[in-house]
């Protein structure tokens, strides 16, 4: 039976290819790690003024991103753009160290060898990455998010540990994975960013001295690309990683942002569980449509694209740099 053979030995093939190839993660992970801490600083005021104008209890005191700004200033002072940053600070470079180990391996998994991967392999890879990725983003995402709406809310700092507590004794270890599906969509778009990356790289470096190389794979013998590539392809991946999943960060920032009952025992809040309109992914984007239309779903979209350029160009630039001098 040829035709019952052929496909058991492929898949057989693909695995040797697979054991043959170097998945060692250790580069891909410290670098990701300190460029993750370099975003980070720079990242986390535009995230305090995108989830506030995207939390539907707290939206209507901004009439815009430079109010948002400027009130939160004088309001809190400049400390409070940088409000529970504890919590991603401890767990961001871990984190973004993961993202680039993953996106590596399942950009290797596809390789049958050292040739450079085609577009469509970088993309694949990157959308694994973001959906595998969710599983760690999504509960630290929730922590972040309401340890911002409870400073807000003036009733002082509330620990990471605290609202993990409440969490887990309310809904038990699920509920630390509330908006998970949302985060997973949205975590998705790590495809157009990893892909925004490469294809602008490649394009601006074979444009400017010939050069072809995949500009992530520390060990291609086309050696790394000029710095003013990097920092021009980091700010298009950041564009391009968050205009199409965008929505589905808005959805993912209500679900988790709005007063369920581990938030209630927290902020003492008068809604209840039932009457709130964010308890799923659908009821989510069908009750933000019916109050505020298309244009609710791209609220915050501002300050996350005024970020997204300078963290993403510091980002690939501190993890180029770092993985040229760890890569023998």
């Amino acid at each position: 039976m040829p035709g019952a053979v052929s496909p058991v030995l492929i898949l057989l093939q693909s695995l040797l290819t697979l054991a043959t190839v170097d998945l060692d993660p250790t580069t891909d992970f410290i670098a990701g790690a300190i460029s993750g801490i370099a975003g980070l600083l720079i990242a986390h005021p535009f995230d305090t003024v995108k989830v506030r104008l995207q939390n539907p209890d707290l939206s209507s005191r901004y009439h815009s991103v430079s109010h948002a700004f400027a009130t939160i200033i004088k309001e809190e002072r400049f400390s409070g753009l940088y409000k529970g940053i504890a919590s991603p600070l401890a767990t961001y470079a871990f984190m973004n160290g993961l993202v680039f180990a993953t996106y590596k391996f399942f950009l290797k998994a596809q390789m049958v060898d050292d040739s450079i991967p085609s577009l469509t392999q970088v993309a694949i890879a990157g959308s694994c990455c973001g959906v595998a990725m969710s599983l760690f983003s999504s509960p630290i995402e929730l922590i972040k998010i309401r340890q911002q709406n409870i400073l807000e809310s003036g009733l002082g700092s509330v620990s990471a540990s605290k609202i993990i507590y409440t969490i887990h004794r309310e809904h038990g270890l699920k509920g630390l994975f509330r908006g998970l599906t949302a985060t997973a969509l949205r975590d998705f778009g790590y495809g157009a960013y990893f892909f925004g990356y490469e294809v602008t790289s490649r394009y601006l470096t074979a444009s400017s001295s010939g050069l072809n190389g995949s500009t992530l794979l520390p060990d291609s013998s086309q050696g790394s690309p000029p710095l003013w590539v990097l920092f021009v392809s980091g700010g298009v991946a950041g564009v391009l990683g968050w205009l199409p999943t965008f929505p589905m960060d808005v959805v993912k920032t209500r679900m988790q942002s709005t007063e369920t009952a581990e938030a209630r025992s927290i902020m003492r809040s008068e809604v209840t569980t039932g009457d709130n309109p964010y308890r799923t992914t659908i009821s989510t984007i069908q009750h933000s449509y019916r109050t505020g239309g298309v244009g609710v779903f791209y609220h915050g979209l501002s300050p996350a694209m005024l970020r997204a350029i300078p963290v993403n160009m510091a980002t690939f630039v501190v993890y180029e740099i770092v993985a040229g001098i760890l890569s023998p």
